[in-house]
């Protein structure tokens, strides 16, 4: 059975940098894509950023210049880099990969930004 396990949140001051990271139990074939997401308390799950099998990403307005999706293909295993981090971007985050016919889901890790 395949499962995602993200790692990296925490808590961080304004400013900081957090690298999330989500890996892959199980084998998971033909991942089409890879992206993260967000949800912040009494608000809908937004895509924060995607990583597509050929490699372009695009990104929500809100986090441009400031993360990085990247991933290691060998690993099955796709990061975020957040720079500069903001209060708003205080959020469960979640990683989702799509596969043919459907996607997996992480079950989420904490990102507090707060001083």
């Amino acid at each position: 059975q395949v499962q995602l396990v993200e790692s990296g949140g925490g808590l961080v001051q304004p400013g900081g940098s957090l690298r999330l990271s989500c890996a892959v139990s199980g084998r998971i074939f033909s991942i089409d894509g890879m992206g993260w997401y967000r949800q912040a308390p009494g608000k809908q799950r937004e895509l924060v950023a995607a990583i597509t099998s050929t490699g372009s990403t695009n990104y929500v307005d809100s986090v441009k210049g400031r993360f990085t999706i990247s991933r290691d293909r060998a690993k099955n295993t796709v990061y975020l880099q957040m720079n500069n981090l903001k209060p708003e971007d205080t959020a469960v985050y979640f990683c989702n990969y799509k596969v043919t016919g459907g996607s997996y889901w992480g079950q989420g890790t904490q990102v507090t930004v707060s001083s």
